[in-house]
């Protein structure tokens, strides 16, 4: 299996200043048909590095989704959460792996049996990197403090982060608010995903809509996020293409400030 240190150095290494910030930008494909999908992966294409494929594409068109992103020659990230008893998740990440998926989240909060049942299974892939899905962008600490965790969502993330890692996952997902201390605690060399990116948000106003810990490209890139999850501000934006454009030279300018 491919360790994400070296997908790091892939997003780094080689052309462009915007040619590596377009290989940090995922879009997400939330169409509720292929055809929507399809077209508007098409649309923008040209500005991005990876296709996200989630529950509500993957649930009504199965594989086809996947192809979308091959055809495009974009990776494709199979963003389906698995959490279940260890056999059914190993299982489900060979079927993935099958498919050529480059990217698969699991659960972190799953348990350490299941987390190393699909870590072995990911290893018989040459191409496969699982994420470890931490603590959802959707709740905050009171959001926790219900389900009975007594920590904080940095915290929290953190601890389920280092279970995954000790059971050999690499990558992980969590929020901008997160990704600092992360960094700190698991090193330089794992790779780490943000959702909830808000190009503007907290200076304009920006909604947040159902995500609560949020921020914008820059400072997720700052904080020493790799990949961005970047969805409703370019599906839903008057241009698409030229709203991911604006995301990729925010990126660009970050990693590479001008002098």
């Amino acid at each position: 299996m491919a360790h994400p240190s070296s997908v790091r150095q892939r997003t780094s290494l080689g052309g462009s200043s915007l040619d590596e910030a377009r290989r940090r930008l995922v879009f997400p494909l939330d169409y509720a048909t292929l055809d929507e999908a399809s077209d508007a992966a098409g649309r923008v294409a040209p500005s991005v590095g990876v296709l996200k494929v989630g529950l509500e594409l993957f649930v009504r068109e199965g594989p086809r989704a996947v192809e979308i992103g091959k055809a495009l020659g974009l990776d494709v990230f199979l963003d389906l959460k698995l959490h279940d008893i260890p056999e059914t998740v190993g299982r489900a990440v060979a079927g993935a792996a099958a498919l050529g998926v480059r990217y698969l989240t699991v659960h972190a909060a799953g348990g350490e049996a299941m987390l190393r049942r699909a870590a072995q299974e990911a290893a018989r892939s040459q191409e496969l990197i699982l994420l470890a899905v931490t603590v959802l962008t959707s709740l905050d600490d009171g959001d926790l403090a219900a389900q009975g965790v007594q920590a904080s969502a940095s915290e929290h993330a953190v601890r389920l982060a280092q279970l995954a890692r000790g059971a050999g996952i690499h990558g992980f997902v969590a929020s901008p608010k997160e990704v600092p201390v992360l960094r700190q605690a698991l090193g330089k060399s794992e790779l780490l995903v943000t959702p909830g990116i808000r190009p503007g948000a907290g200076s304009d106003g920006a909604s947040g809509d159902d995500q609560k810990r949020i921020a914008t490209p820059s400072a997720a890139i700052s904080a020493g996020a790799d990949l961005l999850v970047v969805g409703r501000p370019i599906r839903d934006a008057a241009d698409p293409l030229a709203a991911a454009r604006a995301v990729v030279q925010e990126i660009a300018h970050t990693l590479h400030p001008p002098r």
